[in-house]
């Protein structure tokens, strides 16, 4: 077991969606920042770019594992070392502002040319205000619309899954859902929906 230091934000923090893939590893927590850019996805949550001025919160956790847990955290983040321009982020070493001063840590960023076009700009950087004072797309779901999501999003894409009309409706007008003829299949926003559900 080795100890390695990671900057957390967005879903990845304590409290929010992501949070449980690495809280059994998790040996301390700081309040940090960093700078760079910070956007706020259409499903809500931010992401953030390399660059600019902004200083973006989140937290400096200290984490105990193996490097198998980097890989699975590579792997969620679709991290690909081996041909970057791949990824979706990238893993990057970075200084991070703590009380205590300035550390290294790893982080995850966007790749810039992975960013969506609907996503729009956290000036100052703070996604956590944001958060407060607009809920994720993944909060305002239904129960109904969230199984479906997550129904629809666990098949292989050939199958069947059968829909009312008024549930069929809601997915359509949230533009989570598209009509491929004989069967119904997640929009890019309803994968991305997934992928905090899920």
């Amino acid at each position: 077991m080795t100890e390695m230091r990671f900057f957390v934000y967005g879903s990845m923090s304590e409290g929010l969606v992501h949070f449980d893939k690495i809280k059994d590893f998790v040996r301390a927590a700081v309040p940090a920042q960093i700078k760079g850019t910070a956007y706020r996805l259409k499903v809500g949550y931010p992401v953030i770019v390399e660059g600019g001025s902004d200083m973006v919160p989140g937290e400096l956790v200290t984490l105990s594992g193996t490097e198998l847990l980097i890989h699975l955290l590579d792997e969620f983040h679709g991290y690909k070392a081996m041909d970057e321009s791949k990824s979706l982020y990238f893993r990057r070493a970075i200084e991070v502002q703590t009380a205590e001063g300035i550390e290294t840590a790893w982080v995850y960023v966007l790749n810039p040319k992975k960013l969506p076009t609907s996503a729009t700009v956290i000036e100052g950087g703070d996604w956590q205000a944001g958060l407060r004072s607009e809920p994720m797309l993944t909060d305002k779901l239904t129960e109904r619309q969230r199984a479906y999501v997550l129904r629809l999003g666990a098949t292989s894409g050939r199958e069947i899954v059968p829909i009312d009309l008024p549930l069929y409706r809601e997915l359509m007008n949230l533009e989570m859902i598209v009509d491929k003829g004989r069967r119904l299949a997640l929009s890019k926003l309803g994968h991305e929906v997934y992928r905090y559900l899920a």
